[in-house]
């Protein structure tokens, strides 16, 4: 059976979606569009490019995540060197690293734009604050004067990753003639981590679920992949400027995790408990990842194990309705 997946950001414990998504295939299951905000856009890009649960395994298990932290010598001068760095460049670390990461990735698949992906497959979460708008890539390109067929796949998903102060925001330029009356400093948008407007947005496919055909045909059901739990058993211990800054990225990306699920989407959402492992935990062990992995496919599993295409056409007939 053919489902849409939404995944949610979560930093370092995205492989617990992938456990989740092994559970989906075990289980039969195989996507038909994909969305994502932050690492859960590294995951929907992944996925919409023909990867299987296992490869993606593997090629996460294998990654040091601390390579991703790249800075120049000269910001690493303790207390100085970072605060001018987030001056300079606006954010603690540089996102190159994550971007030829994930493009040398997706072209062993033989994706490098957009163009390389099925129209309507891909959806990638991304927040324009120079605008103040959430940008739903690639469609939402278009709108900028930007051709979405030729942008890079491993580029916006960079967009959707850069968790505001921790990674450099991405500058996109408007194309000429939107930029051409500007100032220089005018002509880019800053675009940081989608988990800063829509975290999860099971939204974008609500009319998949409307029956075509005159309410006769089959729906295609949506399944949101959210990690959820505390990120410790301690609180954050604040003791400057960068560990407040850490807290504050855990926070914002964690906090509305479990408690404020709305009871319109638990039915179609499952539950990844994240083990009390931190957004920003890039020295995450190798033991700590196949905990996260397995915690995903236990929740898969119970759920995938529960499902009842009845019962979520019920759940999402009365629930849409309510909205509109």
């Amino acid at each position: 059976m053919r489902i849409n997946g939404v995944f949610q950001g979560g930093g370092v414990r995205g492989i617990s979606l992938v456990g989740a998504v092994r559970a989906a295939e075990i289980h039969g299951f195989t996507f038909d569009k994909l969305a994502g905000t932050s690492s859960g856009s590294i995951v929907a890009s992944m996925l919409a490019s023909g990867y299987q649960a296992e490869e993606m395994k593997e090629l996460i298990l294998e990654t040091n995540f601390t390579k991703f932290l790249k800075r120049a010598f000269i910001f690493n001068t303790p207390l100085v060197g970072p605060a001018v760095r987030i001056m300079l460049k606006k954010g603690l670390y540089a996102g190159e690293a994550l971007e030829d990461w994930l493009r040398k990735v997706l072209l062993a698949k033989g994706i490098r734009t957009f163009k390389d992906i099925e129209p309507g497959k891909l959806s990638i979460i991304a927040s324009d604050i120079t605008s103040g708008k959430i940008l739903i890539l690639p469609n939402d390109l278009n709108k900028l004067g930007i051709n979405e067929e030729y942008f890079e796949v491993a580029r916006a998903v960079r967009m959707s990753c850069s968790i505001p102060y921790f990674f450099d925001p991405v500058l996109l330029r408007l194309p000429p003639k939107l930029s051409r009356s500007k100032a220089f400093k005018d002509q880019f948008l800053h675009i940081v981590d989608g988990g800063l407007l829509s975290n999860m947005p099971l939204w974008l496919f609500d009319q998949d679920g409307v029956k075509p055909n005159g309410g006769h045909g089959k729906i295609t059901p949506t399944v949101g992949f959210q990690m959820v739990g505390k990120n410790s058993g301690k609180p954050h211990r604040i003791g400057g400027p960068f560990s407040m800054l850490q807290a504050l990225f855990d926070t914002m990306l964690s906090a509305h995790d479990e408690r404020y699920i709305e009871q319109a989407n638990r039915y179609r959402t499952i539950k990844v408990p994240i083990l009390g492992i931190g957004v920003t935990q890039f020295n995450i062990t190798h033991e700590e990842s196949l905990l996260l992995h397995e915690s995903g496919f236990r929740a898969g599993s119970k759920f995938f194990g529960d499902w009842s295409t009845q019962y979520y056409e019920e759940e999402f007939t009365k629930y849409f309705q309510q909205a509109f």
